[in-house]
């Protein structure tokens, strides 16, 4: 099939044949049809399926250009998917006469207001800044012909179901809706339940193998002992940019603390933080100003940082898919990277089930003093890309006890270093 069968109008096949795209991937060919016909559409789709075309050539198509306001609106958990899907739109909108706005977190608000009465057919917005914007009746959405919410589960897992309820709030009853997820857990079902009408669902063939540029290594290890096993992995040679995901917001608070009381200079990620702080953890840990990002999996889909070397999983990911999501992170365009995997016995099953996803078993590395049995059929004694000595001195660089820290020492490292 080509993007010319998808009966789309030709000024979209000529933007499309521009960019060097010729056939629809699958969840275009499944979701494309049901969106031209004006049907409600559930799609789980996970970054880089080309969800993106998926939605927005349906919205380009429909829409009138002689039409007044915002028609279309296209919501996004976080500032860097929503300028890239707003750049994607204008691509595909370039031999129309339709135009694509884009407000975010992080801005001033006036510079948006500039161009918000300039005029937008189509807008891209992450949920707090929309919110701004209609709290000060610098929008209206009274109009709105089509709504999108792009990686739900990601915006749920950031906190921003109540400012996606106040949205829908000022939206017509009367609309087309677009939800595309990577993940359907609880939440997003109801979500989905609740913001559209007599669905259809589509679903793109999951991802189930990672790059294969990637080297990948399970360290069984006793719960307790983990950020001490992270701390001495961290001094050794070639661990020099490098993700850490914890499984939980207050986790993360903690290993960063951690680290941060180590020396170690460490940014921070995850749904608590406000946009303004995630923003300035991005920017660190791209600049390169520090080393380690600590993150939730808010961080593991549509997070593009060149050149990470080290994808540490500091709890092992309950769901596979957040596994293959979470190594995607390193070894990126072509180059290589490693992936390592903390297992406490209580995670032995998950790490069991992400080797059934992607259809290899990966080998085990065992540190002397970290250990928890044999756990394994395969022992490996040390990964290619960090050096096997031992940090200086002969000891475990920066180590502290198993204690866990106070909620008032936490607060205190966290907001100093």
């Amino acid at each position: 099939m080509k993007f010319v069968d998808l009966a789309l109008a030709p000024e979209l096949v000529r933007a499309v044949k521009d960019l060097g795209y010729e056939e629809p991937t699958p969840i275009q060919r499944m979701a494309i049809p049901l969106a031209l016909e004006g049907k409600d559409v559930l799609g789980r789709a996970q970054t880089g399926t080309g969800k993106t075309a998926a939605f927005m050539l349906p919205i380009l198509h429909r829409l009138r250009p002689e039409g007044d306001g915002v028609r279309a609106l296209v919501l996004c958990p976080t500032r860097e998917l929503a300028i890239q899907v707003a750049e994607s739109a204008r691509e595909y909108a370039q031999h129309s006469e339709l135009w694509v706005g884009c407000v975010y977190g992080g801005v001033p608000l006036r510079n948006e207001l500039r161009d918000l009465r300039a005029g937008f057919d189509i807008l891209v917005a992450t949920p707090g800044r929309l919110i701004d914007h209609i709290e000060r009746g610098n929008i209206d959405l009274s109009g709105l012909e089509i709504l999108v919410l792009d990686e739900a589960d990601r915006m749920l897992d950031m906190g921003f179901r109540p400012q996606i309820n106040e949205i829908l709030r000022h939206l017509p009853k009367k609309r087309q809706t677009l939800f595309f997820s990577a993940t359907m857990p609880n939440d997003v079902k109801s979500l989905a339940y609740e913001s559209l009408h007599d669905p259809i669902s589509v679903e793109a063939a999951p991802q189930s193998t990672t790059a294969e540029g990637v080297e990948q290594f399970v360290y069984p290890v006793d719960r307790t002992q983990k950020t001490d096993l992270l701390i001495e992995l961290l001094g050794r040679s070639g661990m020099e940019s490098v993700i850490v995901f914890t499984r939980t917001k207050i986790g993360a608070d903690k290993v960063a603390a951690r680290l941060k009381s180590a020396d170690i200079a460490v940014a921070l990620m995850h749904g608590d933080r406000d946009m303004k702080e995630r923003v300035r953890a991005l920017d660190a840990f791209r600049d390169g100003k520090v080393r380690v990002l600590v993150a939730t999996d808010v961080a593991q889909r549509g997070l593009d940082v060149e050149g990470i070397s080290h994808v540490v999983n500091y709890d092992t990911p309950q769901d596979p898919e957040s596994y293959v999501h979470r190594v995607g992170r390193t070894a990126r365009a072509g180059q290589t990277g490693e992936a390592i995997t903390f297992m406490s016995p209580s995670e032995i099953g998950d790490v069991r089930s992400i080797e059934i996803h992607i259809g290899r078993d990966l080998p085990r590395v065992e540190l002397p003093g970290y250990g928890f049995g044999d756990v394994s059929e395969e022992t490996v004694s040390m990964p290619t890309r960090h050096s096997a000595r031992p940090a200086p001195g002969g000891r475990r660089r920066g180590s502290l006890s198993g204690k866990d820290l106070s909620p008032e020492e936490l607060e205190k490292i966290l907001k100093t270093g």
